[in-house]
């Protein structure tokens, strides 16, 4: 007996994997839908699944930049003071010292990736009809991911507390304004306007938008995996 078959045989082995190596389709299928992790994808896929031409890989590379920006979103938290008197200092300090500013700058270059590549995502699903019934709500779900990637984006700007994030949140806010019911004097204004907005914008940034998305990304592929997995071509 070779020692891989003496590892498998170990009672510690089986007491981890349930079921044989996946040799045939009937232990691939124990196997997935006994696992934590494999058990959230399907058994079989089909072939254009697998084609980069027809997916552009945009929504795996999305899921990819997000869990980028997670982990160095919170390494910059060891560093970054959401106050006035030291926000823009630590800026300066995490371009310039820590990490030679690489830390930095990854976060700052996947924010701008991920953007691109949920609109990407977006135009490829809209060309290839993939949001036609039964997945029209799983669109509107991607469209409320587009939007979630766009707040991460505004409220990361102002962190800097340079002059180029004050102004460019002034012209964010002067914008709000304008919006029906949560405009002028409206819930969005007096969040925009007050004296602590640096605060809540940093809230916002690292809690609860990323939350809100993580969580309708699992809704996001739930929906794909119950949906049948990704459309067919036209």
């Amino acid at each position: 007996m070779s020692l891989r078959d003496r590892i498998r045989d170990s009672q510690v082995y089986r007491s981890i994997f349930r079921h044989p190596a996946p040799v045939d389709r009937r232990n691939r299928v124990l196997v997935v839908v006994s696992n934590l992790v494999l058990h959230l994808h399907p058994v079989a896929i089909p072939k254009h699944a697998l084609r980069p031409g027809f997916t552009w890989c945009m929504g795996g590379i999305t899921c990819f930049l997000f869990l980028v920006e997670t982990i160095t979103g919170v390494l910059l938290m060891f560093y970054y003071r959401p106050t006035l008197e030291w926000a823009y200092n630590d800026m300066l300090a995490l371009r310039d010292v820590v990490s030679l500013g690489v830390l930095r700058e990854v976060h700052r270059w996947g924010a701008h990736a991920m953007v691109i590549s949920v609109m990407l995502h977006m135009y490829r699903v809209f060309l290839t009809g993939s949001y036609k019934p039964p997945r029209e709500f799983n669109w509107v779900v991607g469209v409320l991911l587009l939007l979630l990637t766009l707040l991460l984006s505004f409220t990361g700007y102002l962190l800097p507390w340079d002059q180029l994030s004050i102004w460019a949140i002034t012209v964010g806010s002067n914008m709000a304004r304008a919006v029906p019911l949560l405009g002028h004097e409206g819930p969005g204004q007096q969040i925009l306007a007050a004296g602590d907005t640096l605060n809540r914008f940093y809230v916002l940034h690292c809690v609860a938008i990323p939350l809100l998305a993580a969580l309708l990304m699992g809704l996001h592929f739930w929906r794909i995996r119950k949906d049948g997995g990704i459309s067919g071509p036209l």
